[in-house]
Order: structure tokens, then C-alpha cells, then sequence
């Protein structure tokens, strides 16, 4: 009977060391993924400061270029002369006055990216700044769609509602308010980069 005993207390033993080895295991699995977390946050961090900086500069040279448009054709008499402006269409306008809060938006949110770099732990700054980006991107969105919307009437025109293409007269007028715009949309594109970033970032957390 004592043998019999002793066998059956062997693979409790054993049992209990493979329940041991298994929670080292995962707790050893755990503080790795918990060591690997704040250095991923940073690299989110690093990649985020690269990106507002090439959204800002699209921004800049999209309003620059849009805000310094206006061509004037060669043929015109003393009392006409044909001339336009971006000042002459409120779409343009509002363009450059989005650009140009959106560029300044993104230069002052540099700080808060770099502050991100050294605390990639920060929680509550990243979500001001997932909602700051959004109210940007939605003002940016609106000011390249209207823009955009214009510049193919000037190319296309319409003849239902009696809108010339002015593009055929105004040649480097309509190149300079076409080349804004790539400037503008590649900013919206980063923008979604930005916010889908700064989320991944928190969920990782």
C-alpha cells in the first residue's frame, strides 16, 4: 500500500511544476510586452513630429502659392483691363486663410509632439491633440474642396449655367491655383496619418 502511495504523489509533483513554469512564462511574457510598449509609443512619437512638419510646409506652400496668384493678359485698353486675382473668388480666400491656420496649428503642436517623445507614456495630451487634428483636418477638408471645386469650373467651365473656362485666357493664373492644391490634399492625407497615429498609440497603452 506505501508504494502504491508514493506513485500516485509523483505526477502531482511534476504537475505542479509545469503550473510554475507556465506562470513564469507569462509573467515574463507580460513585462516584455509591457518593456516593448513605451519604446513603440516613442517611435509613434518621432514619426508624428516628421509628419507635422511636412504638413506644415505643404500647408505654407499651398497658401503661399494660392495667395500670390493673379495674372494679367497682355491686351487691354486704357478704361479695361482683364486681370485676376485668388481675392477675386471667396473659395480661394478661404483657402488660404485655412492653410494658413492649419500651418499655424501644426507649427505650435510641435512642442507637445516633442514633449511626446520624452513621455511616450502621456495620455491626456494625446487625446487634445486627436481632437485639435480632427478640427483642423475637417477646416482643411473644406477649404481644398471648395478651392478644388472652383479650379475645374475654371478649367471646365459650364455651359449650362453660363460659366466660361477662363483657363483657355489665364493660363498661369489656373496652373498656379491647380499646383496649390496638391500641397493642401497631401496636408489632409498626413492629417489622417496624424489622428490614426496618435490612436494607435493609445490603444497600445
Amino acid at each position: 500500500m506505501k508504494e502504491a502511495v508514493e506513485i500516485e504523489e509523483q505526477p502531482l509533483a511534476s504537475t505542479q511544476k509545469v503550473v510554475h513554469v507556465e506562470k513564469g512564462e507569462s509573467s515574463h511574457s507580460r513585462a516584455y510586452a509591457a518593456a516593448r510598449v513605451p519604446g513603440l509609443n516613442r517611435g509613434i512619437s518621432i514619426i508624428d513630429l516628421f509628419l507635422r512638419l511636412v504638413a506644415a510646409v505643404g500647408t505654407l506652400a499651398s497658401a503661399i502659392a494660392m495667395g500670390t496668384t493673379n495674372e494679367t493678359l497682355p491686351f487691354f485698353t486704357q478704361f479695361i483691363q482683364f486681370k485676376a486675382e485668388y481675392s477675386d473668388l471667396p473659395s480661394f480666400t478661404f483657402f488660404v486663410v485655412a492653410n494658413s491656420v492649419v500651418c499655424t496649428y501644426l507649427v505650435l503642436s510641435m512642442p507637445l509632439a516633442i514633449v511626446h517623445i520624452i513621455r511616450s507614456s502621456a495620455r491626456v495630451s494625446r487625446l487634445i491633440l486627436i481632437f485639435f487634428d480632427s478640427a483642423m483636418l475637417a477646416l482643411l477638408t473644406s477649404g481644398a474642396s471648395a478651392a478644388a471645386a472652383i479650379v475645374y469650373l475654371a478649367h471646365k467651365g459650364n455651359v449650362r449655367a453660363n460659366w466660361f473656362a477662363i483657363c483657355q485666357q489665364f493660363n498661369s493664373f489656373c496652373e498656379r491655383i491647380s499646383g496649390s492644391l496638391i500641397g493642401s490634399f497631401a496636408a489632409i492625407v498626413v492629417m489622417i496619418l496624424l489622428i490614426s497615429l496618435s490612436s494607435f498609440a493609445l490603444v497600445r497603452r
